[in-house]
Protein backbone atom coordinates (compact mmCIF):
# COMPACT_ATOMS: atom_id res chain seq x y z
CA UNK A 1 0.00 0.00 0.00
CA UNK A 2 1.42 3.33 -0.92
CA UNK A 3 0.61 5.91 2.15
CA UNK A 4 1.98 8.80 0.36
CA UNK A 5 -0.71 8.87 -2.63
CA UNK A 6 -4.51 9.17 -1.70
CA UNK A 7 -5.85 8.50 -5.22
CA UNK A 8 -4.67 4.72 -4.76
CA UNK A 9 -4.69 4.39 -0.48
CA UNK A 10 -6.44 0.91 0.17
CA UNK A 11 -6.26 -0.26 3.56
CA UNK A 12 -5.67 -3.72 4.51
CA UNK A 13 -7.12 -5.39 7.42
CA UNK A 14 -7.10 -9.08 9.34
CA UNK A 15 -9.96 -11.19 7.75
CA UNK A 16 -13.22 -11.00 9.31
CA UNK A 17 -15.67 -13.17 6.94
CA UNK A 18 -19.44 -12.81 7.84
CA UNK A 19 -20.35 -15.30 5.66
CA UNK A 20 -18.80 -18.34 3.96
CA UNK A 21 -17.28 -18.40 0.67
CA UNK A 22 -20.32 -18.01 -2.47
CA UNK A 23 -22.95 -16.25 0.23
CA UNK A 24 -22.11 -13.02 -1.09
CA UNK A 25 -21.01 -12.34 -4.60
CA UNK A 26 -19.94 -9.44 -5.91
CA UNK A 27 -18.02 -7.87 -9.27
CA UNK A 28 -16.42 -4.41 -9.65
CA UNK A 29 -17.33 -2.44 -12.80
CA UNK A 30 -15.23 0.87 -13.76
CA UNK A 31 -11.94 0.83 -12.21
CA UNK A 32 -11.55 4.78 -12.28
CA UNK A 33 -10.17 5.51 -9.10
CA UNK A 34 -7.69 3.48 -7.27
CA UNK A 35 -10.80 3.35 -4.49
CA UNK A 36 -11.61 0.56 -5.98
CA UNK A 37 -9.13 -1.27 -4.26
CA UNK A 38 -10.03 -0.42 -0.54
CA UNK A 39 -13.59 -1.20 -1.73
CA UNK A 40 -12.29 -4.73 -2.38
CA UNK A 41 -10.08 -5.66 -0.18
CA UNK A 42 -12.85 -4.32 2.53
CA UNK A 43 -15.20 -6.81 0.72
CA UNK A 44 -13.57 -9.79 0.44
CA UNK A 45 -11.69 -9.64 4.30
CA UNK A 46 -15.54 -9.72 5.38
CA UNK A 47 -15.96 -12.70 3.36
CA UNK A 48 -17.43 -11.58 -0.12
CA UNK A 49 -16.68 -13.68 -3.00
CA UNK A 50 -15.25 -11.27 -5.58
CA UNK A 51 -16.75 -13.04 -9.05
CA UNK A 52 -16.00 -10.33 -12.51
CA UNK A 53 -14.10 -7.22 -12.95
CA UNK A 54 -14.94 -4.96 -15.91
CA UNK A 55 -13.76 -2.06 -17.48
CA UNK A 56 -13.34 -0.68 -21.23
CA UNK A 57 -9.08 -0.23 -20.52
CA UNK A 58 -7.67 -3.47 -20.71
CA UNK A 59 -4.76 -2.54 -19.02
CA UNK A 60 -6.86 -1.31 -15.54
CA UNK A 61 -8.15 -4.40 -15.71
CA UNK A 62 -5.33 -6.76 -15.89
CA UNK A 63 -3.83 -4.50 -12.72
CA UNK A 64 -6.76 -5.24 -10.70
CA UNK A 65 -6.38 -9.23 -11.53
CA UNK A 66 -2.92 -9.46 -9.99
CA UNK A 67 -4.46 -7.87 -7.35
CA UNK A 68 -7.29 -9.63 -6.96
CA UNK A 69 -6.80 -13.13 -8.95
CA UNK A 70 -9.64 -14.70 -8.24
CA UNK A 71 -11.88 -12.48 -10.39
CA UNK A 72 -12.79 -13.25 -13.49
CA UNK A 73 -12.39 -10.39 -16.48
CA UNK A 74 -15.93 -9.96 -17.75
CA UNK A 75 -16.53 -9.23 -21.73
CA UNK A 76 -18.66 -6.62 -21.09
CA UNK A 77 -20.60 -4.40 -18.30
CA UNK A 78 -23.45 -6.32 -18.99
CA UNK A 79 -22.34 -9.81 -17.94
CA UNK A 80 -21.12 -8.82 -14.34
CA UNK A 81 -24.96 -6.49 -14.13
CA UNK A 82 -27.14 -9.29 -15.27
CA UNK A 83 -25.18 -12.53 -13.32
CA UNK A 84 -27.97 -14.37 -11.36
CA UNK A 85 -25.15 -14.64 -8.46
CA UNK A 86 -24.09 -11.35 -7.82
CA UNK A 87 -25.63 -9.36 -5.12
CA UNK A 88 -23.42 -6.23 -5.38
CA UNK A 89 -22.15 -4.05 -8.46
CA UNK A 90 -19.10 -2.20 -6.88
CA UNK A 91 -17.98 0.65 -8.72
CA UNK A 92 -15.26 3.30 -8.81
CA UNK A 93 -16.27 5.30 -12.41
CA UNK A 94 -15.52 8.61 -13.44
CA UNK A 95 -17.89 10.88 -10.40
CA UNK A 96 -20.18 12.61 -12.79
CA UNK A 97 -20.58 8.67 -14.48
CA UNK A 98 -21.18 6.93 -11.16
CA UNK A 99 -24.84 7.79 -10.97
CA UNK A 100 -25.88 6.24 -13.72
CA UNK A 101 -23.86 3.13 -13.49
CA UNK A 102 -25.99 2.93 -9.84
CA UNK A 103 -29.10 3.17 -12.09
CA UNK A 104 -27.86 0.54 -14.43
CA UNK A 105 -27.17 -1.74 -11.34
CA UNK A 106 -30.16 -1.33 -9.70
CA UNK A 107 -32.50 -1.56 -12.74
CA UNK A 108 -30.07 -4.81 -13.00
CA UNK A 109 -31.61 -5.91 -9.72
CA UNK A 110 -28.12 -5.61 -7.50
CA UNK A 111 -27.13 -3.62 -4.79
CA UNK A 112 -24.64 -0.43 -5.36
CA UNK A 113 -21.65 0.63 -3.37
CA UNK A 114 -19.87 3.56 -4.97
CA UNK A 115 -16.61 5.22 -4.26
CA UNK A 116 -16.97 8.40 -3.03
CA UNK A 117 -17.95 11.44 -4.23
CA UNK A 118 -21.40 9.61 -5.23
CA UNK A 119 -23.33 12.08 -7.33
CA UNK A 120 -21.85 15.50 -9.02
CA UNK A 121 -25.39 17.33 -9.12
CA UNK A 122 -28.62 17.11 -7.01
CA UNK A 123 -30.15 16.24 -10.48
CA UNK A 124 -28.39 13.07 -9.61
CA UNK A 125 -29.05 12.31 -6.30
CA UNK A 126 -32.76 12.81 -7.09
CA UNK A 127 -33.01 10.23 -9.78
CA UNK A 128 -30.86 7.88 -7.45
CA UNK A 129 -33.81 8.30 -4.25
CA UNK A 130 -36.21 7.43 -6.90
CA UNK A 131 -34.38 4.74 -8.47
CA UNK A 132 -33.57 3.25 -4.49
CA UNK A 133 -37.74 3.56 -3.85
CA UNK A 134 -38.37 2.07 -7.21
CA UNK A 135 -36.32 -1.18 -6.63
CA UNK A 136 -35.50 -1.25 -2.88
CA UNK A 137 -31.78 -1.94 -3.49
CA UNK A 138 -29.46 0.21 -1.98
CA UNK A 139 -26.78 2.95 -2.97
CA UNK A 140 -24.16 2.68 -0.62
CA UNK A 141 -20.51 5.10 -0.79
CA UNK A 142 -17.21 4.04 0.54
CA UNK A 143 -16.73 7.12 2.95
CA UNK A 144 -13.33 5.67 3.25
CA UNK A 145 -12.08 8.54 6.10
CA UNK A 146 -14.33 6.58 8.21
CA UNK A 147 -14.73 4.18 7.39
CA UNK A 148 -11.62 2.64 6.55
CA UNK A 149 -9.43 4.15 9.11
CA UNK A 150 -9.41 2.39 12.48
CA UNK A 151 -8.80 5.82 14.39
CA UNK A 152 -12.33 7.22 13.37
CA UNK A 153 -13.88 3.72 14.23
CA UNK A 154 -12.22 3.94 17.64
CA UNK A 155 -13.19 7.68 18.13
CA UNK A 156 -16.49 7.09 17.12
CA UNK A 157 -17.14 4.33 19.58
CA UNK A 158 -15.24 6.69 22.36
CA UNK A 159 -17.71 9.41 21.33
CA UNK A 160 -21.12 7.01 21.30
CA UNK A 161 -20.25 5.96 24.72
CA UNK A 162 -20.56 9.23 26.28
CA UNK A 163 -16.94 9.69 27.61
CA UNK A 164 -16.71 13.20 26.13
CA UNK A 165 -20.33 14.14 26.54
CA UNK A 166 -22.82 15.48 24.02
CA UNK A 167 -20.78 16.53 21.28
CA UNK A 168 -21.60 19.57 20.13
CA UNK A 169 -19.02 20.22 17.51
CA UNK A 170 -16.73 18.74 14.50
CA UNK A 171 -13.89 19.85 12.95
CA UNK A 172 -12.23 18.52 10.03
CA UNK A 173 -9.25 19.19 7.94
CA UNK A 174 -8.84 16.92 4.59
CA UNK A 175 -5.89 17.89 3.14
CA UNK A 176 -4.41 16.03 0.39
CA UNK A 177 -1.43 15.44 -2.27
CA UNK A 178 -2.06 16.39 -5.84
CA UNK A 179 0.52 14.27 -7.28
CA UNK A 180 -0.84 16.07 -10.83
CA UNK A 181 1.56 13.96 -13.41
CA UNK A 182 0.03 10.93 -11.79
CA UNK A 183 -4.10 11.70 -12.16
CA UNK A 184 -6.41 11.08 -14.88
CA UNK A 185 -7.63 13.93 -17.28
CA UNK A 186 -11.41 13.69 -15.41
CA UNK A 187 -9.70 14.91 -12.18
CA UNK A 188 -9.06 18.66 -13.71
CA UNK A 189 -12.48 18.51 -15.58
CA UNK A 190 -14.89 20.49 -12.71
CA UNK A 191 -17.80 18.78 -14.24
CA UNK A 192 -16.43 15.27 -14.07
CA UNK A 193 -15.06 15.36 -10.76
CA UNK A 194 -17.76 17.81 -9.54
CA UNK A 195 -15.32 20.36 -7.52
CA UNK A 196 -13.36 20.24 -3.99
CA UNK A 197 -16.29 20.41 -1.72
CA UNK A 198 -18.68 17.52 -3.34
CA UNK A 199 -15.46 15.31 -3.85
CA UNK A 200 -13.13 14.78 -1.11
CA UNK A 201 -15.72 16.96 0.97
CA UNK A 202 -18.24 14.23 1.03
CA UNK A 203 -16.23 12.65 3.66
CA UNK A 204 -16.54 15.69 6.37
CA UNK A 205 -20.06 16.10 5.95
CA UNK A 206 -20.30 12.07 6.28
CA UNK A 207 -18.40 12.37 9.02
CA UNK A 208 -20.21 15.50 10.87
CA UNK A 209 -23.29 13.74 10.72
CA UNK A 210 -22.06 10.25 11.97
CA UNK A 211 -20.22 11.98 15.27
CA UNK A 212 -22.88 14.30 15.61
CA UNK A 213 -25.63 12.28 15.26
CA UNK A 214 -27.66 14.91 12.86
CA UNK A 215 -29.33 13.65 10.76
CA UNK A 216 -30.30 17.01 9.25
CA UNK A 217 -28.00 20.08 8.84
CA UNK A 218 -27.97 23.04 7.00
CA UNK A 219 -24.70 24.67 5.10
CA UNK A 220 -24.30 27.91 6.25
CA UNK A 221 -21.06 29.17 4.59
CA UNK A 222 -18.70 27.80 1.95
CA UNK A 223 -15.87 29.55 0.08
CA UNK A 224 -13.73 27.40 -2.80
CA UNK A 225 -10.36 28.50 -4.63
CA UNK A 226 -7.59 27.78 -7.32
CA UNK A 227 -4.88 29.65 -5.49
CA UNK A 228 -1.53 28.01 -7.08
CA UNK A 229 -2.36 26.13 -10.06
CA UNK A 230 -3.24 28.37 -12.54
CA UNK A 231 -2.48 25.09 -15.23
CA UNK A 232 -5.91 23.81 -14.46
CA UNK A 233 -8.14 26.60 -14.38
CA UNK A 234 -10.70 23.90 -13.12
CA UNK A 235 -9.00 22.70 -10.40
CA UNK A 236 -10.38 23.49 -7.00
CA UNK A 237 -7.15 23.82 -4.57
CA UNK A 238 -8.67 24.53 -1.55
CA UNK A 239 -12.57 24.24 -0.06
CA UNK A 240 -14.09 25.10 3.15
CA UNK A 241 -17.60 24.78 4.60
CA UNK A 242 -19.39 25.66 7.74
CA UNK A 243 -23.02 23.95 8.42
CA UNK A 244 -25.07 23.61 11.77
CA UNK A 245 -26.96 20.43 12.73
CA UNK A 246 -30.86 20.32 12.88
CA UNK A 247 -30.69 19.84 16.80
CA UNK A 248 -27.60 22.55 17.17
CA UNK A 249 -24.34 21.05 16.91
CA UNK A 250 -21.86 22.93 14.68
CA UNK A 251 -19.13 21.87 12.05
CA UNK A 252 -16.40 23.70 10.36
CA UNK A 253 -14.18 21.76 7.59
CA UNK A 254 -11.30 22.66 5.73
CA UNK A 255 -10.29 20.69 2.44
CA UNK A 256 -6.77 21.61 0.08
CA UNK A 257 -4.40 20.13 -2.09
CA UNK A 258 -1.38 21.22 -1.00
CA UNK A 259 0.31 18.26 0.97
CA UNK A 260 4.21 19.04 0.72
CA UNK A 261 6.70 16.69 -0.44
CA UNK A 262 8.41 16.48 2.55
CA UNK A 263 5.06 14.54 4.35
CA UNK A 264 5.52 10.86 4.53
CA UNK A 265 2.11 10.19 3.72
CA UNK A 266 -0.80 11.87 1.54
CA UNK A 267 -2.56 14.08 3.53
CA UNK A 268 -2.16 14.98 7.82
CA UNK A 269 -6.04 14.51 8.14
CA UNK A 270 -7.46 15.44 11.62
CA UNK A 271 -10.41 15.67 13.18
CA UNK A 272 -11.86 17.30 16.21
CA UNK A 273 -14.29 16.18 18.32
CA UNK A 274 -16.26 18.56 20.85
CA UNK A 275 -18.19 17.11 23.85
CA UNK A 276 -19.61 18.95 26.09
CA UNK A 277 -16.97 16.82 29.00
CA UNK A 278 -14.31 16.94 27.26
CA UNK A 279 -12.64 16.18 23.42
CA UNK A 280 -10.94 13.60 20.96
CA UNK A 281 -8.72 13.97 18.63
CA UNK A 282 -7.74 11.71 15.70
CA UNK A 283 -4.32 12.36 13.72
CA UNK A 284 -5.59 9.22 11.07
CA UNK A 285 -1.97 8.81 8.56
CA UNK A 286 0.81 10.64 10.67
CA UNK A 287 1.76 11.62 14.16
CA UNK A 288 3.86 14.81 12.44
CA UNK A 289 7.69 14.98 13.50
CA UNK A 290 7.30 11.92 15.49
CA UNK A 291 9.29 8.30 15.04
CA UNK A 292 5.43 6.81 14.72
CA UNK A 293 5.15 5.32 11.37
CA UNK A 294 1.39 5.00 10.24
CA UNK A 295 -1.75 7.00 11.85
CA UNK A 296 -4.70 6.03 14.17
CA UNK A 297 -3.56 8.02 16.96
CA UNK A 298 -6.38 9.05 19.17
CA UNK A 299 -5.96 11.78 21.61
CA UNK A 300 -9.29 12.07 24.55
CA UNK A 301 -9.44 14.31 26.48
CA UNK A 302 -12.03 14.34 29.75
CA UNK A 303 -12.50 15.36 33.70
CA UNK A 304 -11.07 12.07 34.23
CA UNK A 305 -7.41 13.56 32.52
CA UNK A 306 -5.42 12.53 29.02
CA UNK A 307 -5.55 9.74 27.18
CA UNK A 308 -3.77 8.55 24.20
CA UNK A 309 -4.99 5.37 22.05
CA UNK A 310 -3.05 3.84 18.94
CA UNK A 311 -6.14 2.29 16.86
CA UNK A 312 -4.17 0.17 14.75
CA UNK A 313 -5.43 -3.42 14.32
CA UNK A 314 -8.17 -2.39 17.66
CA UNK A 315 -10.92 -1.89 15.32
CA UNK A 316 -10.83 -3.43 12.45
CA UNK A 317 -12.85 -2.40 9.82
CA UNK A 318 -16.84 -3.74 10.93
CA UNK A 319 -18.79 -1.47 8.02
CA UNK A 320 -18.09 -4.16 5.30
CA UNK A 321 -19.41 -6.99 7.23
CA UNK A 322 -22.44 -5.17 7.98
CA UNK A 323 -22.77 -4.14 4.42
CA UNK A 324 -22.64 -7.73 3.35
CA UNK A 325 -25.33 -8.52 6.06
CA UNK A 326 -27.44 -5.70 5.49
CA UNK A 327 -27.54 -6.63 1.62
CA UNK A 328 -28.10 -10.62 2.51
CA UNK A 329 -31.23 -9.00 5.76
CA UNK A 330 -32.36 -6.19 3.56
CA UNK A 331 -31.36 -4.32 6.90
CA UNK A 332 -29.71 -1.00 7.96
CA UNK A 333 -26.80 -1.51 10.38
CA UNK A 334 -23.79 -0.62 8.47
CA UNK A 335 -25.02 3.17 7.61
CA UNK A 336 -28.71 4.06 6.61
CA UNK A 337 -29.53 5.02 3.09
CA UNK A 338 -30.93 8.42 4.47
CA UNK A 339 -27.33 8.92 5.97
CA UNK A 340 -25.56 7.83 2.71
CA UNK A 341 -27.55 10.44 0.85
CA UNK A 342 -27.56 13.66 2.88
CA UNK A 343 -24.27 13.71 3.63
CA UNK A 344 -23.72 13.45 -0.80
CA UNK A 345 -26.57 16.21 -0.45
CA UNK A 346 -24.72 18.67 2.09
CA UNK A 347 -21.19 18.46 -0.14
CA UNK A 348 -23.20 19.00 -3.34
CA UNK A 349 -25.21 22.52 -1.79
CA UNK A 350 -22.19 23.02 -0.20
CA UNK A 351 -20.53 23.27 -3.41
CA UNK A 352 -23.40 25.16 -5.44
CA UNK A 353 -23.63 27.82 -3.00
CA UNK A 354 -19.44 28.27 -2.21
CA UNK A 355 -18.22 31.81 -2.74
CA UNK A 356 -15.37 31.55 -5.01
CA UNK A 357 -12.64 33.75 -3.26
CA UNK A 358 -9.79 33.07 -5.87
Amino acid sequence: MNVSDGMNYAPKGKPQPVVKPGEFVFSAVRLDHGHIYGMCNGLTEAGGTLKYVYDPDEKKVAAFLKAFPQAKAARSEEEALEDAETHMIAGAAVTSERCALGLRAMSAGKDYFTDKAPFTTLEQLDSAKKAVKATGKKYMVYYAERLHDEGSILAGYIAQSGDIGKVVSVTGFGPHRLGAPGRPAWFFERKKYGGILCDIGSHQFEQFLYYTGEEEAAVTASRIANFSHPEYPELEDFGDAQLTGQNGSAGYFKLDWFTPDGLRTWGDGRMFIQGTKGFIEIRKYVNLASDQNGGGHVFVVNDSGEKYLNAVGVTGYPFFGQLILDCLNRTENAMTQAHAFKAAELSLKAEEQAIRIK
